[in-house]
């Protein structure tokens, strides 16, 4: 999502200048996407150059209104009814950390699996607590933070559950190495110490349902 499609489905509704166009976006996202006002008008500013939003009145506070055009309502339509694609050559800096460990003679791939599940499974265990720590579900503020919290959620436990995946994918291709002496392409190193335990309270495994 940006900010310019964010806009453009506000300004769908009604005129409103930048700051009103700053809370709204904060409000109705439920707080997950803060912005800042001079974001905003550098937005608005992009979006009247390209034709989708027109300068209208200005108010006695000297407010100046911005209102959609129908090329730029002919796009928010087109953002909000059309799926949200996401690349597959996006950058995940998880992925391409853990890529380049299992090609360095030096470096302990199960160790980094280790170090970012004891994170991500702490992330989620946070947000688990802040969401049923979370307000009146039937505010519009809180449901919008509360879909958020979700994705965030089910993100996490996906990223747990791969880093299990790729862990176990790892542990058989060095035993088919010792066993076979398998040439292979990948220099990874045997681990030289066994990970620490998880701490205290993490759980070994990704399932939150009981607790949503």
């Amino acid at each position: 999502m940006s900010v310019r499609h964010g806009l453009l489905a506000l300004l769908s509704q009604a005129p409103s200048y930048g700051y009103q166009l700053k809370i709204e976006f904060e409000r109705r996202t439920g707080d997950s996407w803060p912005v800042n006002v001079g974001q905003v008008y550098n937005t608005l500013d992009r979006l009247e150059r390209d034709g989708l939003v027109a300068k209208g009145e200005t108010d006695g506070d000297g407010h100046v209104f911005y209102a959609i055009t129908d090329a730029g309502r002919a796009e928010a339509r087109s953002w909000l009814e059309g799926p949200v694609v996401r690349s597959a050559a996006a950058r995940d800096e998880l992925a391409v950390k853990l890529a380049l460990a299992v090609t360095l003679p030096d470096v302990d791939p199960e160790a980094i699996i280790h170090a970012q599940r004891v994170a991500t499974i702490r992330s989620l265990q946070e947000l688990t607590r802040s969401k049923a720590a979370g307000g009146d579900p039937d505010s519009p503020e809180e449901f919008a933070w509360q879909l958020v919290v979700d994705a965030l959620i089910f993100q996490a436990e996906a990223e747990v559950r791969w880093l299990e995946h790729s862990e176990a994918r790892i542990r058989r291709l060095r035993a088919r190495a010792v066993a076979g002496g398998a040439a292979g392409g990948t220099t990874m190193s045997t681990p030289r110490t066994a990970p620490a335990e998880l701490p205290a309270g993490l759980p070994a495994a990704t399932s939150t349902a009981s607790a949503r």
